[in-house]
């Protein structure tokens, strides 16, 4: 066993200087199943599309794309895939691929290496802020909670938190984009539901950029495409077909729900999982090969006894394996889990779930975890969640640098001159290495209210509350040029009612 982690520590050196998101060097993943095991989900994902196949809605171009990439195209809209074109889909895919801010100074590598964090995703409500009760959300909402997680340290790009609700249309999906690009600098994911809305997201981002090749070179935004298990609609296909001719990175996928939209088992919901994701990738690669389309259905499970969706350490294990197998293919995962809470509001019982499913990502390490700050199983939005996930955002970061094991930081030369009977206290080495690998939290650590640091006795609660405040009164992050804001008006202006 140790043998073998050093051996998987020389596949990972660290670098010099350790970049702020990479997750690899230092510590290692967790892979609760032996590879064997998870090849052989892989296989019977495989043999499931072959035998079995998966549903494409007939009459859209998927049709003559998949059928001349060698997959059988049934009337009924059952396609069969050979496991032959899965693999060779696998082998073009593009396994990375860099997402860049708004001015294209900046991108985070979506990889295998590398884990970073957003808030979302398209929540409906969230809570008010005088009465403190879940109501419809705007675009005025999402404007805030873009602007809140632009200033935010460890958000890495920025979904739609929430939806524009009264504005539930075509247009008002469109919006959601400009509004995301108007109050952030970030990278940006987007979700939609019309293929017209992701065409006019791209035309937004290339005004941004300067032209379409522009934004193909330096990509803006990740599309998110949500087919049903092993079942693609039209608006899927089509998102998927323009995101990958465009040079969109796409992240294809859903929530694969055991009991109900899928076997209950764990290997059985990762299976569907699985010939879901590979099917998506299929089309992606018959559409362009070489494109970033990755597979990122995540394992839910029903609760049994009452139906809800959700069941803890069912769906933890899930993820552990999906993410273990990913790795195990050098594809990227991307978690809908780490952030979420099924709690209805933002109380222990939140706090309990995040800082649980938070913690689960150390051990998983995907590429993307976007689903900070939603609360009532995806309904609500809360900022103070939010935060929390920030904060732990950092602790993760923190974990994720592991520790130096040399002759400094063993420091026998250190006890050697101090001896049995001084203390560290006021010792050089001491100095110098008080703040290495130390978690710089806003909430906990030196900011926590203990009888032995004379802060106000403030609990959880106020403390991320107080941050909040500071947060609403800060300046807004710069404004789109006046040229490029005119671009993306007359844009949105073409899908008003």
């Amino acid at each position: 066993m140790r043998r073998a982690a050093a051996r998987k520590r020389e596949q990972w050196p660290v670098p010099p200087v350790v970049e702020r998101a990479l997750h690899v060097g230092q510590t290692l993943p967790y892979n609760p199943v032996q590879p064997e095991e998870a090849d052989r989900v892989v296989k019977t994902a495989m043999q499931l599309l072959a035998e079995i196949g998966v549903r494409f809605e007939p009459g859209t171009e998927a049709d003559a794309l998949l059928r001349a990439a060698g997959c059988e195209v049934l009337a009924d809209g059952v396609v069969k895939i050979p496991e032959a074109v899965v693999e060779r889909a696998l082998a073009t895919v593009a396994r990375s691929v860099k997402l860049w801010n708004r001015d294209g100074t900046a991108g985070i590598d979506i990889d295998d290496r590398h884990t970073w964090f957003m808030p979302g995703m398209t929540c409906i409500k969230v809570y008010d802020e005088v009465t403190g009760e879940p109501r419809d959300s705007t675009r005025d909402d999402l404007a805030l909670i873009t602007r809140i997680a632009d200033g935010l340290p460890n958000i890495d790009a920025i979904c739609v938190a929430c939806k524009d609700v009264p504005n539930s249309t075509m247009a008002g999906e469109i919006g959601e984009f400009a509004c995301m690009a108007e109050n952030s600098t970030k990278p940006l994911e987007f979700l939609c539901e019309y293929p017209e809305s992701l065409q006019a997201a791209i035309d937004m981002a290339a005004a941004i950029r300067g032209s379409h090749e522009a934004l193909a070179a330096k990509p803006y935004f990740l599309q998110i495409v949500t087919p049903l298990p092993v079942f693609y609609a039209q608006p899927h296909i089509d998102q998927v077909i323009i995101a990958a001719r465009a040079g969109i990175p796409v992240s294809v996928g859903t929530l694969a729900i055991g009991g109900a939209s899928s076997p209950i088992t764990t290997a059985g919901c990762l299976v569907h999982c699985l010939a879901t994701d590979f099917a998506g990738m299929v089309l992606g690669q018959a559409a362009k090969p070489g494109s970033f389309c990755i597979g990122s259905t995540n394992p839910y499970f029903m609760e049994p006894a009452t139906g809800g969706i959700g069941n803890l350490p069912q769906t933890m294990l899930g993820e552990q394996i999906m993410c273990q197998i990913r790795r195990q293919m050098s594809l990227p995962s991307f978690t809908g889990l780490g952030g979420e809470a099924k709690s209805r509001r933002f109380n222990q019982d939140a706090v309990f779930e995040i800082a649980a499913m938070m913690g689960q990502i150390f051990h998983t390490r995907p590429a993307t975890c976007d689903y900070l700050g939603s609360l009532d199983q995806g309904i609500t939005y809360s900022l103070h969640a939010l935060l929390l996930c920030d904060d732990m955002a950092g602790m993760l970061r923190t974990l994720w640098r592991g520790t130096v094991i040399d002759d400094d930081t063993l420091a026998l030369s250190v006890v050697r001159d101090i001896g049995l009977f001084g203390n560290f206290l006021g010792h050089e080495h001491t100095a110098r290495h008080c703040r290495s690998n130390m978690w710089g939290s806003r909430y906990f650590g030196g900011n926590e209210p203990l009888s032995t640091s004379g802060k106000e006795e403030r609990d959880l609660m106020l403390r991320i509350d107080d941050d909040l405040q500071d947060r609403l009164r800060a300046a807004p992050p710069p404004a789109l040029s006046p040229l490029v804001q005119a671009e993306i008006d007359a844009i949105q202006a073409r899908f008003q009612a």
